[in-house]
């Protein structure tokens, strides 16, 4: 059953063309059915990528009929990462979708010059979680989990810019962005904290644009009022954050496993940074989370040409 923030996002991209997708490596029934159903729904045009008689024997053990699709051979999953950005570079797709393929070596490739993919600014995985009323008013966004191991603070800078740009492109408003740390007081015994103080500044002074910034919050205070009362906290972000900054991927994966396999949420992936959105979820990651994650790229990618 999906919820009710997922089925928003599909209900909003009705109108719109499907998104021409290359699906690099779906060579399991679970990656190659997340993608077929997403092409069902009207959400994306996919071009399937790899090893042919894996992709066919994995549709057969889904029961799925690709005869319609168009599907590129090739020997493995590095050829498979190779060829399908290649039809990103030449305009035939405009996001690119993980299947069964390591997601090391998916950006090992999306980061070769030869693609020409990259921007000035650095790549960074967000995860879309539609949390339920009565643990969170709204969904969350969470980034960095996936992709930068521990940034700095440039980089940090660009996470949260990229997860600005993806939560306000696509049509949510102004968004309250929470930097964590372990405490909410700024010492440098936890230099989390004085970073996440030196980006809310930056944010103040037009560096970081479109949210609001505030930081160093601990999770508590993030997301709840009630925390943030009897903390002292003065913040339009504490209690109601809309984005979660976290310090390392470390924390950020903890903190997104957690939420998936002891609160039950699924979560949509999208990596933001690069010339096209790439959906990224987890290689187990649902074919729920993966039709999110769809709609979330495509809304993105029509909104901007709006």
């Amino acid at each position: 059953m999906e919820t009710p923030f997922y089925q928003k996002l599909k209900s909003r991209c009705k109108n719109n063309d499907p998104l021409k997708t290359v699906i690099i490596h779906p060579t399991t029934s679970q990656s190659l059915a997340g993608a077929i159903a997403a092409s069902e729904e009207g959400l994306i045009e996919p071009i399937l990528v790899g090893p042919k008689h894996k992709i066919l024997a994995a549709a057969q053990e889904a029961d799925l009929d690709i005869s319609t699709y168009r599907c590129i051979d090739t020997e493995h999953s590095h050829m498979s990462a190779s060829k399908g950005l290649e039809l990103i570079r030449t305009g035939e797709a405009m996001a690119v979708m993980k299947g069964h393929i390591h997601t090391d070596e998916l950006m090992q490739a999306v980061v070769d010059k030869r693609h020409n993919l990259r921007t000035e600014r650095r790549m960074s995985h967000v995860f879309v979680v539609d949390v339920l009323p009565d643990d969170y008013h709204k969904p969350l966004f969470i980034s960095d989990a996936a992709i930068n191991i521990a940034p700095d603070l440039t980089t940090k800078k660009d996470i949260i810019q990229n997860s600005i740009d993806l939560f306000s492109t696509c049509g949510f408003g102004v968004p309250k962005v929470a930097i964590l740390s372990a405490t909410e007081q700024i010492t440098d015994k936890i230099p989390s904290t004085i970073e996440a103080a030196a980006l809310s500044k930056m944010a103040d002074r037009g560096w970081i644009s479109g949210g609001l910034v505030d930081g160093p919050l601990a999770f508590d205070n993030a997301i709840s009022k009630e925390a943030a009362r009897i903390k002292g906290l003065n913040s339009e972000v504490a209690g109601d954050a809309d984005i979660l900054i976290v310090p390392d991927i470390e924390s950020g994966n903890i903190l997104y496993k957690q939420m998936r396999y002891l609160s039950g949420y699924d979560a949509a992936g999208i990596v933001m940074g690069a010339k096209v959105p790439i959906i990224l979820t987890s290689r187990a990651g649902s074919v729920r989370a993966r039709l999110a994650s769809c709609a979330l790229a495509q809304l993105y990618c029509s909104n901007q040409t709006l």
